[in-house]
């Protein structure tokens, strides 16, 4: 006897999710395909920026062209197409001169494929820097600053390890140099510079993403978005329970979950890789109707930043995970509510209005997917007071076993009350005011912020 169709396939689904694409901006936000650039060390830099090129160009020459015909197959448009990269500090380690010519190297092989981002000019250092490490934090502002679409992380925290302050005080002096170095950009560089704690190897988004190691030779992954989709599913449930609006978004979500395996299964089988992860991530955008902010706000909230934002935001989160994985087998990345504040037109009117500061972008991180996410400050903040934030986020991610991560600008010549315009997704934002009160002596102290009691789990 033939089975009931249950799959995205079934004519009420494919009815739902052609709704969801012409009327409330669903998409598949990335299809990134990772690379493993462990066998392309080679006697000399030259030779090992060869064999970088040719083998990201090699794997990676048919993702565009074969995500561009899934688009118009399914009518479900993929917003990048992007390519991440084993931890490049891995890689230049043979080579005891600066890392830079990998990062041209990348850049010149995404631009060869057509992607949107590379990632991976990273390093993990949580426990320790070894010579390669610091070569590569030390050329990052430099890195960033002569390439187009390289991106960077570095991972400075962990809940086995603690917190890494040498580096967390490093990377303060780093965005201040990027934002230096590219001041008549609007501090570009920085934009594509993430300080992560508790980072993990098969995050599909940018700028944070990198190949693990622990990861296949080539694998391609998939993130989701669809906040408009979700905000839809509030849409009806005026005076309804809470229990209820969670109900309905685990609906949405398990819908934007299943399409997104469908893309993320005929990716991998057109390109002869395996298939990795699907990242549940609600990734906004500043578009209108494109907002995890307005999600918070057809919650009940006038606006979000107001007291009960970030009880709210919890609910999002765990709506969003327990419907994903109710449709995929293969979750992974971030999987949570990302919130950019340059990337979010609830976010930016938020921190227009007064209601959204640094205090409460960094009590949402506690529940959010990453932490204080394109957060554009005063181009006078000093490099201590980047470190500071560097800590406190990292403090939350590792004694709450979760991912958090820092992604500021401190754009040179601008005050609270500015605005920037970073362009494309990466959007536009306000300066937000940051505290003045100094923390230079703590900073100074550097050292080794030891992991907690329960980081000790076996």
């Amino acid at each position: 006897m033939q089975q009931p169709v249950t799959t995205l396939h079934s004519s009420s689904n494919i009815l739902d999710t052609i709704e969801m694409i012409e009327q409330y901006r669903l998409d598949i936000r990335t299809v990134t395909m990772g690379i493993s650039l462990l066998d392309c060390v080679r006697g000399s830099m030259d030779a090992t920026c060869e064999a970088v090129e040719e083998k990201i160009t090699r794997l990676a020459q048919r993702l565009v062209p074969e995500c561009e015909t899934i688009e118009r197959e399914l009518g479900i448009p993929i917003v990048n197409k992007r390519i991440s990269v084993t931890p490049v500090a891995l890689i230049a380690a043979a080579h005891e001169e600066s890392p830079v010519p990998l990062a041209h190297a990348l850049d010149r092989a995404a631009k060869k494929v057509g992607v949107n981002f590379v990632g991976g000019y990273s390093a993990l250092v949580e426990k320790g820097m070894t010579a390669a490490d610091r070569r590569l934090i030390e050329s990052i502002p430099q890195a960033l600053t002569d390439t187009d679409v390289v991106c960077s992380s570095v991972n400075v925290g962990s809940s086995r390890a603690g917190i890494n302050m040498d580096a967390v005080r490093e990377l303060g002096l780093v965005i201040k140099q990027a934002a230096e170095l590219t001041k008549d950009r609007d501090a570009i560089a920085c934009a594509k510079l993430v300080v992560f704690a508790n980072s993990v190897g098969d995050n599909p988004f940018m700028a944070g993403a990198f190949h693990g190691v622990e990861e296949p030779d080539c694998v391609v992954s998939v993130g989701v978005s669809g906040p408009g989709v979700v905000d839809r599913a509030l849409g009806s449930l005026e005076g309804a329970s809470l229990n209820e609006v969670a109900e309905e978004i685990k609906k949405a979500a398990f819908k934007i979950t299943r399409a997104g395996q469908l893309v993320g299964n005929m990716a991998s089988e057109r390109l002869g890789v395996p298939f990795g992860i699907v990242d549940l991530s609600l990734a906004p955008t500043a578009e209108l109707g494109d907002s995890v902010a307005h999600i918070l706000e057809h919650m009940g909230l006038d606006q979000a930043g107001t007291h009960g934002t970030t009880a709210a935001l919890a609910l999002l989160n765990d709506a969003v995970k327990k419907g994903g994985m109710m449709a995929c087998s293969r979750i992974g990345g971030l999987s949570g509510s990302f919130i950019p504040v340059s990337e979010d037109k609830g976010m930016i009117d938020a921190v227009r209005a007064g209601n959204i500061s640094l205090d409460k972008l960094e009590a949402m991180t506690a529940i959010c997917s990453v932490g204080l996410d394109m957060v554009a400050i005063p181009g006078d903040t000093t490099a201590a007071q980047i470190s500071g934030m560097i800590a406190d986020e990292a403090a939350i991610g590792v004694m709450n076993h979760k991912t958090t991560a820092v992604r500021v600008i401190p754009v040179p010549g601008t005050k609270p009350g500015n605005e920037v315009n970073f362009g494309g997704l990466l959007g536009y934002a306000p300066v937000i005011p940051v505290s003045k009160v100094g923390n230079e002596e703590f900073i100074a102290r550097g050292g080794f912020i030891p992991a907690p009691v329960h980081g000790f789990r076996n």
